[in-house]
């Protein structure tokens, strides 16, 4: 498995961060004076973004997107410590690692990602990893997908996109690499999980 290589999305799939999100949100929500409904927020930011959803207040409310997402960052980057790892995760890192898959983030979290991951003692597995502020445009384009095939001249067939949302779905399909997520899809090139432990299997024939 010398040319797999895993392209992974972090909350919600590596990461058990929904939670200090959901927290961070109402923090942020309750500076501005805005109505907080955990249950329609988490509903609307596993469709969406988060980001979509600061947009849309913004717009509604007539505030600045910049300064909510200042407001919201320092208020999660204060809730690292609830950041905790799915099940099973290092162990299917560790498995990777073993049987020679490249693995690689490309996530919307801003660079308070390096700190998580050094915290959990992760970011040896990846060789590279790719944040909001990397520069490159959000999922489901596939800019970020393009350029991590073409530095490390990864086989598109053999490139998997993990995550946990139809978002990530997406990102896979439009740049014509695999996916494993935890959603059914109609494309083709999905393969869905029930939890991270399921994915040595998919490539126990391979």
């Amino acid at each position: 498995m010398q040319k797999t290589a895993f392209i992974w999305d972090l909350d919600g799939t590596l990461l058990d961060s929904y939670e200090a999100i959901l927290s961070g949100i109402e923090e942020t929500f309750a500076q501005f004076s805005i109505p907080y409904d955990k249950e329609k927020v988490r509903e609307f930011i596993l469709k969406y973004s988060v980001q979509d959803l600061l947009v849309q207040v913004s717009e509604e409310r007539k505030l600045d997107v910049e300064v909510l997402n200042q407001v919201r960052a320092q208020s999660l980057a204060e809730k690292n410590a609830q950041v905790v790892l799915m099940p099973c995760a290092r162990e299917v890192l560790n498995w990777a690692d073993q049987v020679g898959i490249r693995n690689f983030v490309y996530t919307h979290k801003g660079d308070n990602t390096f700190t998580i991951l050094k915290d959990l003692g992760l970011e040896s597995y990846f060789t590279e990893i790719l944040t909001s502020q990397s520069g490159f445009e959000r999922k489901p384009h596939p800019e970020a997908a393009n350029y991590l095939l073409d530095k490390y001249q990864l086989d598109p067939e053999s490139t998997y996109y993990i995550g946990d949302r139809t978002l990530d779905v997406e990102f896979a399909q439009n740049s014509g690499i695999q996916s494993i997520n935890f959603l059914e899809s109609s494309f083709e090139g999905n393969h869905r999980i029930q939890e991270l432990a399921d994915i040595p299997h998919i490539f126990e024939s391979k």
